[in-house]
């Protein structure tokens, strides 16, 4: 399981950064850099190399759930900056430092360039696009184990449209992942407090075996957002019911 955060085993307690604000500097923003420099997952992805917080949620959401097995072929939508790739690079062993585990595939798209990440192979993709499925397919060399997605769309200040947005890249992922995963496969995405949405829920359930919605540790408290894990993909064979 993943170490919690912010723990030496020495009981010492780390100081608190208190941020002046700055001319020019808003006060929302001094909030955010505040929080950054007291965050101790922040604290933790730097000192372990990861490109942000982000990369433990999905840590703990496969130390969970464990679909990132040695030998998965993986796709991260909207995968900048790269956090996720980077732990599933490691966790499927897609560079095949493990010798006695099969070696997996890490697949990484977005809308702009990431840079490289030893192991995943990065991709400018929009995956909405016709013909994205058939071309994901083609980098994989067939059917992906798992689709994963932690993307949020750019924030409107409006709380409305904010979550509409979220639930369409929601549902634009799980369609992807419907035309992409092998029979048996794992689709992961970033929703929102309540979960998926009622229809998305159902249809999810239809075509797994299992789903759950979850907030892992690493998400923050006053975070809205959750991940619905979908396990146990039914394939084809849902689509004659």
């Amino acid at each position: 399981m993943t170490k919690p955060p912010g723990t030496s085993g020495r009981g010492q307690r780390a100081l608190h950064v208190k941020v002046k604000t700055a001319k020019g500097r808003k006060l929302s923003s001094t909030r955010w850099l505040e929080r950054q420099l007291n965050d101790p997952y922040v604290a933790r992805a730097r000192a372990e190399g990861y490109r942000g917080r982000a990369a433990f949620k999905i840590l703990e959401l496969d130390d969970r759930f464990q679909f990132l097995v040695p030998g998965a072929r993986v796709v991260d939508l909207g995968c900048a900056p790269g956090g996720w790739c980077q732990v599933a690079v490691a966790r499927v062993n897609a560079l095949g430092e493990k010798a006695a585990k099969p070696q997996g595939r890490v697949i990484g798209l977005d809308l702009r360039e990431v840079e490289p990440i030893a192991g995943a192979e990065l991709h400018v993709l929009d995956f909405m696009a016709d013909g994205a499925d058939e071309t994901v397919k083609g980098w994989l060399g067939g059917p992906a184990d798992v689709v994963m997605s932690d993307m949020a769309a750019a924030s409107s200040g409006h709380k409305q449209t904010d979550h509409l947005r979220i639930v369409a890249l929601c549902e634009a992922a799980a369609e992807l992942a419907f035309d992409v995963l092998e029979d048996g496969g794992t689709f992961v995405a970033k929703v929102l407090a309540g979960g998926a949405e009622g229809s998305l829920q159902a249809l999810l359930k239809r075509r797994f075996q299992k789903v759950a919605n979850v907030k892992p540790p690493a998400s923050r408290s006053d975070s809205s957002e959750k991940y619905v894990v979908a396990t146990g993909f039914h394939g084809r064979s849902s689509e004659a019911e």
